[in-house]
């Protein structure tokens, strides 16, 4: 389990790289192509449309090409979508090349994100998803600070062949690695999942209810999936406008605006090291609740702070807040639907790539229309949003429970 963990570090390294190379580079991107706030979120759109297919389509390649066979296609199309945007060609191919990077990053999310999780011992789940986000964090971080690096030298346009070449390095240790006792249960042949071929007894059985789930669930699983589109949506437009948010905030020069990009992915990072661990120890329900609420105070403060200063510290705690939401509200949802980890790990990534797609958009277009700082308080409008789905989503789970008879975590 320790190599493939550390694998899926690597890889979670490289999608963080690739889900925010776009936003690192937006500014400089739209004054090679003449484009808009709005153009440039349609690219950003694009691409987590393509993220969103690959998520859908995951547990059906992985059913066909084994688990390792499926994070290869995934990687290998991250890989030669990034060497293709290296190329600078037309916007309208730029446009179609965005969906089958969002595809090769979200598949790759999705399949070793149900890999770790499904593999990890039962008390290690939420440490272990925390510490591949951890690296989610590292790569996120590191592509700010590259891109402003490489701003400054006005050769910003490296940091696509960079992420290429770092994917492609990826893509030959999945290839060649051996994990020993787990190679049978991520070879590449096709296997059937143990979730839709054994019901709890280990018989088989034949999934009742929509999409699979039991009608005591399926409340519960349209409340998490609402609420990871909210959560993805915001934090992707948040990250993607960020710099230019600054920028016209402030008297930031361009070539610094991304390093307050780095800083709130280096809190993210931080916050990561630990979110596992208090995670485990005071409960996911509590954890969430309470990461949840501290960032609606933050925002609104972000919304209403007029010096950079402040500006930067609220952006820190930002990333201290939002560290651990991701990685622990996919396992508290995982542990609220036995059995079915590989199916609502996809449907709760699908649904925040579903965010991740339209909620830049909008934010592209609020940025043209209304300025940074309307842009600002329609983040925070969606950080209370998600706080209410949150709450909702904890009352089901714990009904969920009471329903089966066992004592709710609190």
């Amino acid at each position: 389990m320790r190599k493939l963990l550390w694998l899926g570090c690597l890889s979670y390294l490289v999608i963080g790289l690739a889900h925010v190379v776009g936003g690192a580079v937006l500014e400089q991107m739209m004054m090679k192509y003449g484009l808009s706030y709005k153009d440039g979120g349609q690219w950003i759109m694009n691409q987590f449309l393509g993220f969103l297919v690959g998520v859908l389509l995951a547990p059906t390649i992985t059913s066909k090409a084994g688990k390792r066979g499926g994070v290869l296609i995934a990687i290998g199309i991250l890989t030669i979508s990034e060497a293709a945007y290296s190329l600078l060609p037309s916007w309208g191919l730029m446009l179609a090349i965005a969906p089958l990077a969002g595809f090769g990053f979200g598949m790759t999310e999705a399949v070793v994100g149900a890999m770790v999780i499904d593999m990890a011992a039962q008390d290690g789940k939420a440490s272990a998803m925390s510490k591949v986000e951890t690296f989610f964090g590292v790569g996120a971080f590191l592509m700010p600070t590259m891109a402003g690096l490489l701003i400054k030298y006005d050769i910003w346009q490296l940091s696509f062949p960079i992420l290429s070449a770092l994917s492609g390095i990826t893509f030959i240790l999945w290839l060649t690695m051996s994990f020993g006792p787990l190679d049978d249960r991520i070879g590449f042949h096709a296997r059937v999942s143990a979730e839709t071929a054994a019901g709890p007894q280990g018989k088989a059985s034949v999934s009742s209810g929509l999409l699979g789930y039991q009608p005591k669930a399926f409340g519960f699983i349209v409340l998490a999936a609402l609420f990871f589109m909210v959560y993805v949506g915001m934090e992707m437009s948040f990250s993607n406008y960020l710099p230019s948010i600054l920028i016209e905030r402030s008297d930031i020069a361009a070539g610094s605006a991304p390093a307050a990009l780095s800083l709130f992915w280096g809190m993210m990072i931080v916050g990561r090291l630990f979110a596992g661990r208090l995670a485990d120890r005071a409960g996911y329900a509590r954890y969430l609740l309470v990461a949840t609420a501290g960032a609606v105070c933050v925002f609104i403060g972000l919304g209403a702070a007029g010096s950079l200063n402040v500006m930067l510290v609220l952006i820190g705690l930002s990333g201290l807040f939002f560290s651990g939401i991701f990685g622990i509200a996919l396992v508290y949802a995982t542990e609220k639907t036995p059995s079915m980890t590989e199916r609502t790990t996809s449907l709760l990534v699908a649904f925040g790539g579903l965010g991740g797609a339209f909620f830049p958009r909008v934010t592209g277009w609020l940025m043209d229309r209304y300025g940074a700082g309307s842009t600002l308080w329609m983040i925070s409008g969606s950080i209370v949003l998600m706080l209410a789905l949150l709450l909702l989503m904890l009352m089901q789970g714990r009904r969920q429970l009471a329903g089966r008879g066992v004592k709710s975590e609190a």
